[in-house]
């Protein structure tokens, strides 16, 4: 028997409805429960073949436990490993490589020295930053937020740089990143589970929380295939099989403002009924599907396409970048096969 666990904290409408639901689907040979833990010994392998992790954010005891279960055979959504080492910063510099327009951002240092660190610890950082070049190339309004994200704690939306420098004092030791503010006509919050199946919701951020999905945006279809294909990018660059993704839309651009949220909310009473409904079937379906892939002690972590180019020494390519380097390697090819060389090869054979 296989088991699905979920691994959760405060919520409590989707972790049952999950549970019921692969149940429900009658399956042999798997199951689901919420995931129970007792004594967690080193390499010693859990009683599940696959855990959703909704929590181990909050919690390092469960990030540790997830990376031994995950270590020892359990396909652990979404991987803990690369979760540990993500941020919003990167996810930002990582769209860019992969052809996904992003709001204008830069790093900012934490206003305060991190514990057991001086100003000698910072001589590499040039004092005062160049806030000039700072501001002409974020403009404002301007939003800053810690680069590591947190659930809107310590956002701020700021009109000038008096304000920024005044909020900026409450910061002390985040770090904290600045970015443009994208005006946008429409807005969208996207599930993706499993990097395949994608739901684009209609999203107004500018509501109160239990009615931001309470919008009707009118675009064009092409625009919703853009986003397909935008949250695809994304997810596969960055390994996550259970993520949102939101878009701001500005002069029919969708410019990709959040997509580090690896336990987003699925709570009934936030994203409705009807979008709650097609999260559950779609995560049940999900980790039905690894369940019956999992080798048990075998490698069942997905990866990146970032992780996986890396290691083989690739640099992270673009559907645009592929096109151009075939088009530049077409002449050569082309060059090489009406070459004499290569006429009097195909003639000896």
């Amino acid at each position: 028997m296989k088991k699905i666990g979920i691994l959760f904290g405060q919520e409590r409408s989707f972790p049952k409805a999950f549970v019921d639901r692969v149940n429900a689907m009658k399956v042999s040979g798997v199951i689901a429960e919420p995931v129970s833990i007792n004594m967690v010994a080193q390499g010693v392998a859990t009683d599940y073949a696959v855990i959703i992790d909704r929590i181990s954010q909050d919690v390092p005891f469960y990030r540790a436990f997830l990376k031994n279960a995950a270590l020892t055979g359990t396909a652990v959504i979404n991987n803990p490993f690369w979760w540990s080492a993500d941020e919003k910063f990167f996810n930002n510099c990582l769209a860019l490589q992969v052809g996904v327009p992003v709001p204008n951002t830069v790093l900012l240092p934490s206003r305060d020295h991190p514990t057991d660190t001086s100003a000698e610890s910072f001589s590499n950082l040039s004092f005062p930053l160049d806030w000039k070049a700072i501001f002409d190339y974020i403009g404002f309004p301007a939003y800053m937020k810690p680069h590591s994200g947190g659930g809107w704690k310590s956002v701020y939306k700021l009109n000038n740089a008096d304000e920024l420098f005044d909020k900026f004092a409450e910061t002390e030791q985040l770090v904290m990143m600045l970015q443009e503010e994208i005006k946008f006509d429409a807005y969208f919050r996207c599930y993706s589970i499993g990097r395949k199946y994608i739901r684009i919701m209609h999203y107004e951020p500018r509501n109160p929380h239990h009615l931001r999905y309470a919008a009707n945006f009118d675009v064009p279809a092409s625009l919703i295939k853009t986003m397909e294909d935008y949250v695809l990018r994304l997810n596969n660059a960055l390994g996550y099989d259970f993520n949102t993704v939101e878009f701001a839309i500005r002069d029919g651009i969708p410019y990709a403002i959040d997509f580090c949220n690896p336990a987003p909310d699925a709570d009934v009473n936030s994203v409705g009924q009807e979008n709650f409904d097609w999260v559950v079937e779609h995560a049940a379906k999900y980790a039905i599907e690894r369940a019956l892939e999992q080798v048990p002690g075998g490698n069942n972590l997905t990866w990146g396409t970032y992780i996986q180019q890396s290691a083989q020494g690739n640099a992270v390519t673009t559907p645009e970048k592929k096109a151009v380097a075939k088009k530049a390697a077409a002449p050569k090819a082309e060059a090489k096969a009406a070459s004499p060389k290569t006429a009097a090869a195909k003639k000896t054979k």
